[in-house]
């Protein structure tokens, strides 16, 4: 898959649903091509083409209850 690759780490998700919840909301993103979102590692991979930003995942990120790890 063609893209940019983001490589995150996540504070704050405790199971399944926390990863889901992240996963679902950044897959429904327009300019998102894939997340993959795992609670048990707390990080995930998002590709992008470049319509997003950092700043826009982070957005997303925030918005569901979880915070990026710098």
């Amino acid at each position: 898959m063609e893209g940019t690759t983001h490589k995150l780490s996540i504070d704050g998700m405790t199971c399944g649903c926390c990863s889901g919840r992240l996963t679902n909301a950044l897959n429904a993103t327009p300019g998102i091509l894939q997340a993959v979102i795992s609670h048990e590692t707390h990080s995930g991979v998002v590709i992008t083409n470049d319509s997003i930003s950092m700043d826009q995942i982070a957005m997303i990120v925030a918005g569901t209850g979880f915070k990026l790890r710098t």
